[in-house]
């Protein structure tokens, strides 16, 4: 089981409220008879609401305790998603801040109760709250893997004091930036989700309590650079970007705000745990989508035949590592397809340099075909990013009768801005810096980009927003000529 290092603590800023290790061990025992009352037998999963509360981490340590397969769940779910998800699992308690209650539909267990490191500790969902779930399946031997490799990389003196922006119900917020200093003996701070108001304190938070590290996403710093004052003292010692591309230029102002040249832009993908590689901007090479050296275990990049080539090459990103899932819960065929003799199939794009450091440049699956000519949305957006007018920005695909596909982009217009930028302006800029393909043929101004309950921005989604009768009324849409 896992158990937090005897030297870790966990301290909520919000309230004031601080458990040590030992404090924390109580709640957790106590919190391990309330689970057995309530009728949670060893090896049967519980999902819990990723509240990323002090009380959300007592459950689950509780949860794992009772050697129970634990399903994160977002805390923004509605009851219909709740009861679908749970019921998938075959979870028989949800675990909220009013403690634990029963779930209606059939329990079952993740795994053999007694089977030891390599029996499902996390089951993290990617997809399919309202559609067919995909779930990915992480051992305790998976979770321990990535722990090390991420404290390994980042250091004691780094992880002595991390603030958790994140919501932790996946892998960022909840392996990255809590499980790792809480296991390998620093103090974590829980400041998940924080509304605007908060990050423009977060140079002062930062300040107040010594914060080492922490990571985010690009959005989230775009606002924390924006609206936050940079901390009055260098207490940093290393920050991490991941979950979505970062430009050059984006990564310049976070280097900048944050006063601190180890500002890594990091590549994870729940499927491994987490983060597997990292890159810092002044390293040579360092360029949009580049994530530097793998940090334990091996990536590759298929050539056209699937063979995996670990250097000097261009094509889907490979990884093999100790910390991979044991597959998607009940999805046998999606592990089929992804798991190919000890290879773990990204779907990302990526070039590999004769050193072995990555960059990624697109998705295979968000690829645009223009008339044969394939387009990379990433690459439209790190470059839109760039622009000051862009507060954000989402490429996209949309159908045309002649060339089959065409790029479409949301914009979220900087701060003063709105109605003085348009389609045939930033058309204009682009078209001095990108090939005419990738210049976008449809331009939808928002004031947000729609994102998933994990942060996530979803390409088809945003599609289907920026085409619904609820973004025509409430934005402006221009064609470029």
């Amino acid at each position: 089981m896992l158990r937090l290092h005897h030297a870790s603590a966990i301290h909520d800023p919000r309230t004031g409220r601080r458990l040590d290790a030992p404090a924390f061990d109580r709640a957790v025992e106590e919190r391990c008879g309330q689970l057995e009352k309530a009728g949670l037998a060893p090896g049967h999963t519980v999902a819990i609401r990723g509240r990323g509360s002090l009380s959300f981490f007592v459950d689950l340590f509780a949860a794992w305790r009772r050697r129970s397969a634990v399903a994160c769940l977002s805390p923004s779910l509605t009851a219909m998603e709740i009861e679908r998800l749970t019921g998938f699992v075959g979870a028989g308690l949800l675990l909220d801040e009013d403690g634990p209650a029963p779930v209606a539909g059939k329990v079952s267990a993740a795994a053999d109760a007694d089977s030891g490191i390599d029996r499902p500790a996390l089951l993290l969902f990617t997809s399919g709250t309202t559609g067919e779930p995909k779930t990915v399946v992480l051992s305790y031997r998976a979770l321990l893997a990535r722990v090390a490799l991420n404290a390994a990389e980042i250091g004691a003196d780094a992880l002595a004091s991390t603030l958790n922006v994140l919501p932790v119900h996946f892998g960022h917020g909840l392996i990255g930036n809590c499980l790792t200093p809480l296991l390998t003996g620093g103090t974590l701070y829980l400041f998940a989700a924080p509304e605007l108001a908060e990050i423009g304190r977060l140079g002062m938070l930062l300040t107040d309590h010594r914060i080492r590290f922490m990571s985010s996403v690009p959005s989230f710093w775009t606002l924390a650079t924006r609206l936050s004052a940079p901390p009055e003292r260098p207490t940093l010692r290393r920050v991490h970007v991941g979950s979505a591309p970062l430009s050059t230029h984006h990564w310049r102002q976070i280097v900048a705000w944050a006063g601190l040249d180890a500002v890594f832009n990091v590549y994870g993908i729940t499927e491994a745990a987490n983060w597997i590689g990292g890159g810092r901007l002044d390293a040579r090479g360092a360029t949009d989508g580049y994530v530097g050296r793998m940090w334990g275990g091996q990536w590759a990049v298929a050539e056209p035949d699937g063979t995996p080539l670990l250097a000097d090459g261009e094509g889907e990103v490979l990884v093999a590592s100790p910390a991979l899932m044991s597959g998607y819960f009940r999805r046998p065929d999606l592990t089929a397809k992804s798991l190919l003799n000890g290879w773990f199939r990204t779907g990302d794009i990526g070039r590999l340099d004769a050193a072995g450091r990555l960059t990624i440049t697109g998705r295979l699956k968000d690829e645009i075909n223009v008339a044969g000519i394939k387009v990379h949305p990433e690459e439209v957006d790190l470059l839109l990013g760039r622009h000051e007018a862009v507060a954000e920005c989402c490429c996209f695909a949309e159908p045309d009768p002649a060339s089959g596909e065409r790029v479409a982009v949301a914009v979220v217009p900087a701060a003063g801005v709105a109605g003085q930028v348009d389609g045939p302006m930033l058309s204009a800029w682009m078209a001095e810096r990108i090939r005419r393909e990738c210049i976008p043929v449809r331009w939808y101004f928002l004031t947000a980009i729609p994102r998933s309950d994990r942060g996530k921005v979803n390409r088809a989604a945003v599609r289907d927003f920026c085409r619904s009768p609820e973004a025509r009324g409430g934005s402006t849409e221009r064609r470029t000529p």
